[in-house]
């Protein structure tokens, strides 16, 4: 009754079945936290606001307005918000999803990949509605939203959770040999994002001193290349959309590389000494 039974034999139909496989997984990582999906989702979506609303906040005490683009402050706040929130969340979701050894791995169908791609997908799912509904309630009440190259901004929004999901996989498969080190590298990453992503900066008008400090972040390109396809008046010259792409797909090939290996060496065993 129990028995895992393959959809079909064939390429096409396997395909399927993952596909089916990572959906569930997405769904079950949506409901770790809240038990009600709706109010999940709400949480999700407040918790960016307050985001935006602290970041605005800080612009004003700070007097840093004057150095945004010129165009919709708002939408110069929210475009630094939004992919800093994505690519944090990405991070911390691959990195604390199930391993070799979780107890999910136990089932037939179910694989440290698909654990992966569900987590990474939920986060996608969270990200994106919290940022559409975030939008649309200030495009209607507030001020109309004018996005200059709109295929472009959802690019960046794309490679900002990809650049967090690479990230995350070299920790995840790092956490089985040093769970301490991998936590604590986590937290300092996620931390560190906090002023390193260059969201409350204009990197043109950035000294080269201060730019060099962050130009390691594929974040802090990320961040900027939206807001050249989001501002008319605006076109980055130090950043490039070339280096997050590299470095997230070395990442995830890393990633994969050692889970591939972990998962060959790994016994449930391992943490019962710690």
């Amino acid at each position: 009754m129990f028995r895992h039974r393959p959809l079909s034999g064939s390429t096409f139909g396997k395909g399927f079945e993952t596909l089916e496989l990572i959906f569930h997984a997405a769904v079950r990582n949506l409901r770790k936290s809240n038990g009600n999906a709706v109010l999940g989702l709400v949480i999700n979506i407040v918790q960016s606001l307050i985001m935006v609303v602290i970041m605005y906040f800080l612009f004003e005490l700070l007097g840093m307005r004057r150095i945004a683009v010129r165009g919709d402050f708002m939408l110069y706040v929210m475009s630094g918000v939004f992919m800093f929130m994505t690519h944090v969340k990405a991070i911390r979701a691959i990195s604390g999803a199930e391993g070799p050894t979780s107890p999910m791995m136990m089932h037939g169908p179910m694989n440290p990949i698909i654990s992966i791609c569900g987590a990474a997908m939920s986060t996608l799912y969270q990200q994106t509605l919290s940022a559409a509904v975030i939008l649309f309630f200030y495009h209607s009440l507030f001020n109309p939203i004018t996005v200059d190259q709109p295929v472009g901004m959802l690019g960046m929004f794309l490679l900002s959770w990809f650049s967090g999901v690479g990230i995350g996989m070299v920790l995840l498969s790092a956490r089985p040999w040093q769970p301490e080190l991998a936590t604590i590298l986590t937290t300092l990453l996620m931390r560190l994002n906090m002023v390193a992503s260059g969201k409350m900066l204009l990197v043109n008008n950035v000294p080269p001193k201060v730019r060099a400090m962050f130009d390691w972040n594929p974040l802090f390109h990320t961040i900027d290349q939206s807001r050249g396809f989001i501002f008319l008046n605006y076109g980055p010259r130090y950043t490039s959309v070339e280096y997050p792409l590299i470095v997230a797909l070395t990442c995830v090939m890393i990633g994969l590389m050692m889970e591939f290996f972990t998962r060959q060496h790994m016994s449930a065993s391992w943490n019962k000494r710690r």
